[in-house]
């Protein structure tokens, strides 16, 4: 008992800690676009969610009606109570992420649980993206646990409801999509079905509810790019950033295609090697959804933590440590706000090496984040109770469901 007061009350002080400066940093600004969209949807003249923009800025509400429709509850809380409950989400979600993804690790390697789940816990929160995440009031780990969840317990295990939470993800953002893809490429027929179907289901609720919202989103307020921000901000971490960066404005939009063509063909041929690692394809799926994306601002990255785990499970467990050292000098970098720094360097070509350090990560990652198809869960006639420790093995290590 006393080991999970400790571990609570460091997340606690760290959360306070991060809450702190979160008012200077960027003082939830994200969460303030929502709130004041869906308050001026509900509570305004009769406009819709699309037309405010928070005052000064170009920037207003860019989510499908459906993720409108889930935020309603903003029209009647208080601003406070919805920075509240963002922290509160973003670390929970968290922590159920890293209990996911390390604790088979940790039991596996022996170490104290509750320690080592905490030490786990605090080293995922003060993650930059995630970081990033409690100080904008986004909702990237509330989306990734909802894909996680999925993938590791749902089309792992292959459940008829398996894709549900793919597909309700993708219909709050469409990101998420990507995952839809993957069960294509890896040849899942139902679970792409039904992730289809939700996101379809989902979206066509919000268009029901809100038909005149659903016509401007999918006709106006999705292609303009205004909206979400400058592509070459240095917080857009996507090839599409990165080539905004440089000086090649003519031919920038086709560069940038013929990039995600090569990106996605290198990710397919990786994930259909090994089709049966769910793990490993929700890695390296989060990794290339963070590279093809037009927009991938730093607290999206959160995406990019299975595969840092993928790294450091395979680097302890095997006798070759460079995927250990890479994401050692991954979360080193993505974490010590060091690409902020080159902000305002000249460019190029200073800018362009140190501005770009997430492409340069996520690239890395998409090449050597290890693959293997980890052993069957269990019989198909046993129930696992929730335990995804099989899908974290060590790629080629073959474990017992009951080892420590």
């Amino acid at each position: 008992m006393k080991r999970k007061v400790f571990i609570l009350s460091l997340l606690a002080s760290l959360a306070l800690a991060i809450d702190y400066f979160a008012e200077t940093r960027n003082g939830y600004f994200d969460s303030k676009v929502y709130y004041g969209a869906i308050q001026y949807w509900f509570h305004g003249d009769g406009g819709m969610v699309y037309d405010w923009l928070r005052p000064g800025t170009p920037y207003g509400f860019t989510y499908p009606p459906f993720a409108g429709l889930v935020m309603a509850p903003m029209a009647v809380l208080p601003f406070g109570a919805v920075v509240v409950i963002a922290v509160i989400a973003t670390l929970l979600t968290t922590a159920l992420l890293t209990w996911w993804f390390a604790g088979p690790l940790i039991k596996r390697m022996g170490w104290p649980v509750w320690y080592a789940f905490g030490i786990a816990c605090c080293l995922a929160v003060i993650f930059e993206p995630v970081r990033e995440t409690i100080t904008f009031g986004q909702v990237n780990t509330l989306l990734l646990t909802l894909v996680a969840g999925d993938m590791l317990l749902g089309v792992a295990r292959g459940r008829r409801w398996a894709g549900v939470g793919i597909g309700l993800a993708t219909a709050v953002k469409l990101t998420p999509g990507v995952f839809i893809l993957y069960l294509l490429v890896t040849k899942r027929w139902r679970a792409s079905a039904v992730a289809t179907g939700t996101a379809a289901a989902a979206t066509l609720v919000g268009g029901a509810v809100f038909p005149d919202e659903s016509r401007e989103f999918w006709t106006s307020a999705l292609w303009d790019t205004n909206r979400v921000g400058v592509l070459s901000f240095l917080s857009n971490q996507s090839e599409r950033g990165f080539l905004a960066r440089l000086p090649i404005d003519r031919v920038e939009s086709k560069v940038w295609l013929a990039c995600v063509l090569v990106t996605l063909a290198f990710w397919v041929y990786r994930v259909r090697k090994e089709p049966a690692d769910v793990l490993g394809g929700l890695a390296l799926t989060g990794v290339v959804g963070c590279l093809v994306s037009p927009v991938t601002w730093i607290h999206h990255c959160v995406w990019l933590i299975p595969a840092l785990v993928r790294c450091v499970d395979a680097g302890l467990s095997g006798r070759d440590r460079r995927p250990l050292y890479l994401a050692g000098a991954a979360f080193v970098l993505m974490t010590s706000h060091l690409a902020w720094l080159w902000e305002k360097a000249p460019r190029p070509p200073l800018y362009v090496l140190g501005g770009n350090l997430y492409v340069y990560f996520s690239l890395a990652l998409l090449a050597w984040t290890p693959m293997g198809a980890p052993r069957p869960l269990t019989r198909p006639d046993t129930d696992t109770g929730g335990d995804v420790s099989g899908l974290s093995a060590a790629p080629g290590r073959v474990s017992s469901v009951n080892e420590p």
